[in-house]
Parts: structure tokens; C-alpha cells; sequence
């Protein structure tokens, strides 16, 4: 079929749950994606930060055609050995002590949600709000929506799940004003990656812990953007000094495959077997895939090289911001990284960028967002920025 026929396919069967960019994509390999007409883009979105190895990532296929000739699904009530090996390796590079496997960053959040609540129950007296961020994103069920520090996001699907309320990012007196009580827990993205890369400070990061150890409050870190690689560390919060109490995981942690996770401390993991379950989650498919991803990214110090190449990107962000005055800020962390405009166009820029080549994110109407595989080479850098450029110029011409 051509182009045509599959966007009257689509027009025809999916709910319009999203504005879909023109093109059909039909394969991918590394930074590169190809549409049905053979058109290649580089993909500076990796489906929203999850290809953090790439498209079509050798070591990953293989580990997903082996094991789907194994075993692709059982029960959580038996032992097998992909979920097992994936939990070891992430709970041994980081500072928790427990896991639980899901299928997205949502589910990884809802979960947070029910063990920061019952551990309240357990060990506060009944606690059981919990402060978030405004400007956050935690995710579209209904309780994390309620998470998510963005009101125009609740307003449709009033009542959303009540228990939350919401602080400034890097304002110490935001925060300090909304804890009482019933407070059990404090949720936080350490780079809001939706709501337009906005960088928490070390010094509020330790504030957060300050106050969580002062007043008995959980400390959890929502890694689902930030996690497995993408700011130069395999967890986000390694930038910060400090251990949270509990983190999620999601995203870049299956190259593809979806699946997520949480991770909490021995003194926080009160689940008790029928507190939570997922029939597909910890499955043995993507848990293999996630293992492979994982292990993969250590073995070859993907975040160093996150480190190195998000240096390079902002260099030379900033050399076109020194170029056009339109340009107001170039913000970011490892290859999670943002400009913003004195203008709003953000979606003129995008259908620019789009068929010249490069697959881009507007977070926001005078913002895009940056989020390229982690393997990402130096000249693919380059070319980026050229046509970042030439789709600059041609923007600002219709002016």
C-alpha cells in the first residue's frame, strides 16, 4: 500500500488520540528512521526518549529472537530467569534494594503511588498526600494525571484521584509551605522532561532530602525520562548527591520494548503479595530485551559517552544561538536538551525540521526538545544542527 492508503487506514480504525506528523515510518537503524517512501530523518526524539541505544540495536534483536523461541509470558507466580536477571542488574547499580517490573513509566508511577500510601498507613499515622512538582509529568492514568503538576491536563477528566498537591521547582519556600502532616511522600523529576527541560538545582534536590529525613516523608525520584543513561549517569539522581528512598523507570530502559519499573529501599518496600500485581509485567520478552539494553549500556559506558556528546550538542547550540536572536536559552542535561524562543515557533520550526530530515519535539509553543539515542555520533550532531539552521532561516523569513 502507499502512503496514502495507510493514513485512510488510520483515519478510519485508531481514535484521534494524537496529531500525527505526514509521514508513514517503516524501519529504523541507529539514529535513523526511513519512511515508506524512503525518505531517512534523523531522530533527535527517539520515541520520546526511549531508543537510548538506537534504533533496531543488534545486541537487543538478538536478545529478543532468543528469547521468543524460549518463553514469551508466565505467570508472576512462577520464577523466570530474564525478570530475574533485569532486576539484579539494575538494582545493583543503584542505591535501592527491591524491584517491581511494569509496562510503562505510568504504571511504574501508580505503583510509586500505592507504596508510598500504604507505607503511610503502616508509618505515618494515615499520611497519604504527596507533594509534586507544577510543570511535572507523571504519567496519563488517572491517579497520575493527578501527579502531574499541570492543571490543564486534570480539567478534562475531573475528578481526578485527590491526595496531591503541588510546588515550585527550585523554590525552597514553595515546598516548605505544603508540608504537614498528612504529607508521605515527595515526587520529583530531577530535569521535567515534558514540561520543557526545566533543571532542578543540587541545592533543591538536597533540600528535598533535608526535609524528607527531617519529617518522615518518602523521597521518590521519577527517573522514567531522566533513567538508564540519558544525563550521562545510568539514574539521574547520581548528578545530584543524593540516595532517594524509591525511584521509576521506564522509557529508554527497554530499547523499544515496553516495560517499567520500581525500585524502592528495604524500609520502604511494603508490598505484600496481593497489594499489586501486572499480568504482563516483568515479562519474559521485554525483560530479556531490557537486560540486553541494560547491560549493554554499562559494558560499553553509554553514559560517558552521553556526557561527551551532550557537551558537543550544547556547543554547538549555543554557536546558533549566538547567531539568531530569536533564540533565548539553551538548557539542558547529558542529551536531554531544550531551546527556547522569544517567539512561539516551535510548530512552524517542527514542520520545517520534519521534511528536511530531522525529527524534533515542540514541548512547548516557543520551545523544542532534543532527545537523540545516546549513541549518537558527532556528525550526526552536525548535520542536526544544519538543518536546525536552514529551517531557522526559512521560518524566519515568512515573517
Amino acid at each position: 500500500m502507499d502512503e496514502s492508503n495507510w493514513k485512510e487506514m488510520e483515519s478510519k480504525y485508531y481514535m484521534h488520540a494524537a496529531n500525527r506528523y505526514p509521514m508513514v515510518i517503516e524501519k529504523g537503524l541507529g539514529t535513523k528512521l526511513w519512511d515508506i517512501n524512503g525518505n531517512v530523518y534523523l531522530d533527535f526524539t527517539s520515541g520520546w526518549a526511549v531508543n537510548n541505544i538506537g534504533h533496531s540495536n543488534e545486541v537487543v534483536a538478538n536478545a529478543i529472537e532468543e528469547q521468543s523461541r524460549k518463553l514469551l509470558q508466565t505467570s508472576n507466580v512462577f520464577y523466570t530467569i530474564p525478570q530475574l536477571k533485569l532486576a539484579e542488574i539494575l538494582v545493583e547499580n543503584s542505591v535501592l534494594d527491591k524491584i517491581f517490573i511494569c509496562n510503562s513509566g505510568a504504571e511504574a508511577n501508580e505503583g510509586a503511588i500505592k507504596l508510598a500510601r500504604k507505607w503511610g498507613k503502616l508509618n505515618k499515622n494515615g499520611a497519604h498526600k504527596i507533594l509534586t512538582a507544577f510543570n511535572s509529568f507523571h504519567g496519563r492514568t488517572i491517579s497520575t494525571l493527578a501527579a502531574t503538576g499541570q492543571p490543564k491536563y486534570h480539567e478534562t477528566f475531573m475528578p481526578v484521584t485527590e491526595g496531591f498537591d503541588y510546588f515550585e521547582i527550585n523554590d525552597i519556600d514553595s515546598l516548605s509551605e505544603k508540608i504537614d502532616d498528612d504529607i508521605v511522600a515527595i515526587m520529583i523529576e530531577v530535569v521535567q522532561g515534558e514540561g520543557g527541560v526545566n533543571i532542578c538545582s543540587e541545592e533543591f534536590i538536597k533540600y528535598i532530602r533535608k526535609i524528607c529525613d527531617e519529617q518522615n516523608i518518602i523521597m521518590i525520584i521519577d527517573e522514567v525520562q531522566t533513567g538508564i543513561g540519558r544525563l550521562g549517569t545510568l539514574y539521574g539522581y547520581e548528578n545530584f548527591d543524593v540516595e532517594p528512598d524509591v525511584i521509576t523507570l521506564a522509557k529508554g530502559l527497554g530499547a523499544g520494548v515496553p516495560i517499567g519499573a520500581l525500585l524502592a529501599k528495604d524500609e520502604f518496600s511494603v508490598f505484600v503479595p496481593g497489594d499489586h500485581g501486572s499480568t504482563f509485567g516483568g515479562n519474559a520478552l521485554t525483560s530479556a530485551a531490557a537486560y540486553a539494553s541494560t547491560k549493554f549500556i554499562l559494558e560499553n559506558d553509554i553514559p560517558g559517552n552521553t556526557i561527551k556528546l551532550g557537551s558537543y550538542f550544547m556547543n554547538k547550540l549555543n554557536e546558533l544561538k549566538s547567531k539568531f536572536e530569536i533564540i533565548s536559552e539553551v538548557r539542558g542535561m547529558g542529551l536531554l536538551i531544550a531551546i527556547e524562543f522569544s517567539t512561539d515557533i516551535a510548530a512552524d520550526l517542527i514542520n520545517e525540521c520534519n521534511p528536511n530530515g530531522l525529527l524534533v519535539n515542540a514541548v512547548k509553543p516557543n520551545a523544542i526538545r532534543f532527545m537523540p539515542p545516546l549513541t549518537v555520533s558527532e556528525d550526526e550532531i552536525d548535520e542536526a544542527i544544519r538543518i536546525l539552521e536552514k529551517s531557522l532561516d526559512t521560518v524566519l523569513s515568512k515573517k
